[in-house]
Formats: structure tokens, C-alpha cells, sequence
């Protein structure tokens, strides 16, 4: 599908989400290229620095240092997700053997059944692809038009993008997520939504809080790059003048008295004798 939105369409809406839900860190912009010529020039290359890096750090420069970074299976220390972008083609069998050895599930039967959902439905069609490596831009200055767009909050900012994308509860844009706790970031937050052309909702696996710096209150979402603007749409409109708002307007109790705890209805009485006075 050809976009029509240009690259500062796309920076004008980053920078405009930002201010709106006052995030902590920008949006991601994130590209899917099949050959080294698609880079950008002043796009930072680990693999050039002679370091490795992991998808989900991109992101984190990307996001909270401004800086765009491109990484491919060549300088991507953290193997599984290189093979989970089908940057590489490897067997049924040398995927159940190296999450054997991870230890992540309990024997090789459970890696097994994991395998067949996983590698037989997704890996080989992924792989058929031919991409060989991703670009991750601070939104609001993306050097590239996106694919896909990450973007993290707390709960509450979430809320109110989930909310924008089912205003119209058009099937386009509704939100449906299942959850593994590994490949949260790399996989949920960039490759599914560009694959699938649905946003999903991320909270952060493993590899997202050992390698990517992510805090504990925050989550994520990722939506293929021009949902972006149907987000800006229709923002903060669920309620109307009831809805939640932002900041939150959440309810607090009005008619609570001392008598709430034996402490207060004591300086309560102590206070009214000294008024009369």
C-alpha cells in the first residue's frame, strides 16, 4: 500500500502526539529494509562502531536519546529476534534447539508445541520476505517514513490511544493482542503491526527490562505507521466533556467527614471547643 503522507507529515505528527499525551520519550518510527543501500545517510550503524547492539536498544535511542540507529542480524547480539524477523533462515529443529538451551519453557516437548505455532504459521512465511534489517528514528525527526510506529506511556496515555483507535470501532484499527513475555518491543511493537497491518499492545518482555531500559510502569503500543494520524483524529474525543481527559480526571471522594478514622474525630472535637473559645 502506497503512503501519501510525506516524511514531515510524519514528523509533524510525532511531535504532535508527544506534546498532547506529554510522553516521556518520543515515538519510535521504525523501517524494514531488504538491502544496506535503503540506510539513510546519518543513520548510526552498530556493526560500523565494531559493536553489537539489541532491537529493542534501538528504540531506546532512538526514543529517549533522539538518535537513529539501523541494525541487522551482522551486529544484533540478541540472536532469537534476528531470527524471528526472518533476517536469517534457520530450521524447525536449530529454533528448538536454541530455545532449548535458553531454558525458557519447561523441556523440549513445550518448545515443541511452542515451534509449531510459532515457526510453522510465522517464521517461514517471514523469511520469504527477505528483509535483512530494521531503521529505528525519533519520530518528530525521522530521517525515514515508518512502517511502523512504537510508541511507549504509562497506563493512562495508552488508554487514551487505544481509545482513538476504536472510536469508530472500524475493524481497520481495533486492537487485539495475545501475550508471551519475550519478543514484546521487537516483535508486538514493530514487526506484527507491519506484517499483520494491526496494532498491538506491548508490555515489555525480558529482553525489553534487561537490555532496553525500559521502566517498570511503562507499556507500549505499536500500529502500522500511517494509523498515526486516524490516532490524532479522533484523540482524547471518547466521552466527549465526560471523558477522561488529561491530565486523568479520576473521581475523588466528596463526602467524607472526620468521622472516617478515630484520630480525625478526635482533633475534630479538640478543634471545636477551641473555636468556641
Amino acid at each position: 500500500m502506497v503512503d501519501k503522507n510525506n516524511k514531515e507529515d510524519y514528523q509533524k505528527a510525532g511531535q504532535e502526539i508527544y506534546d498532547k499525551l506529554h510522553l516521556a520519550s518520543y515515538p519510535v518510527a521504525i523501517k524494514y529494509y531488504k538491502e544496506k543501500s535503503e540506510i539513510p545517510r546519518n543513520v548510526t550503524r552498530p556493526g560500523a562502531m565494531g559493536k553489537k547492539m539489541s532491537i529493542c536498544q534501538t528504540f531506546t535511542m532512538a526514543r529517549k536519546f533522539n538518535q537513529s540507529y539501523s541494525i541487522s542480524a551482522e551486529d544484533n547480539f540478541c540472536t532469537p529476534s534476528s531470527v524471528g524477523h526472518g533476517w536469517v533462515p534457520i530450521t524447525k529443529e536449530e529454533f528448538i534447539e536454541s530455545q532449548v538451551r535458553q531454558g525458557w519453557h519447561k523441556d523440549k516437548k513445550a518448545e515443541e508445541k511452542r515451534a509449531e505455532k510459532i515457526y510453522m504459521k510465522n517464521y517461514q512465511n517471514i523469511i520469504a520476505l527477505g528483509y535483512r534489517g530494521l531503521i529505528a528514528s525519533p519520530l518528530p525527526e525521522t530521517l525515514i517514513i515508518p512502517d511502523t510506529i512504537l510508541i511507549f506511556g504509562n497506563g493512562a496515555q495508552i488508554t487514551h490511544i487505544i481509545h482513538a483507535l476504536n472510536y469508530e470501532h472500524k475493524r481497520k484499527y481495533a486492537v487485539r493482542s495475545a501475550f508471551e513475555g519475550f519478543g514484546e518491543s521487537c516483535g508486538k511493537g514493530g514487526l506484527i503491526p507491519f506484517i499483520t497491518r494491526k496494532a498491538q499492545i506491548v508490555i515489555p518482555g525480558a529482553g525489553d527490562r534487561a537490555f532496553g531500559g525500559i521502566q517498570d510502569y511503562e507499556i507500549g503500543i505499536g500500529m502500522p505507521g500511517e494509523f498515526i494520524f486516524y490516532v490524532l483524529k479522533n484523540l482524547f474525543k471518547t466521552g466527549g466533556k465526560q471523558g477522561l481527559g488529561f491530565p486523568i480526571r479520576s473521581l475523588i471522594p466528596m463526602s467524607l467527614t472526620e468521622n472516617l478514622t478515630p484520630g480525625f474525630k478526635y482533633m475534630r472535637e479538640v478543634i471545636d471547643k477551641k473555636l468556641e473559645e
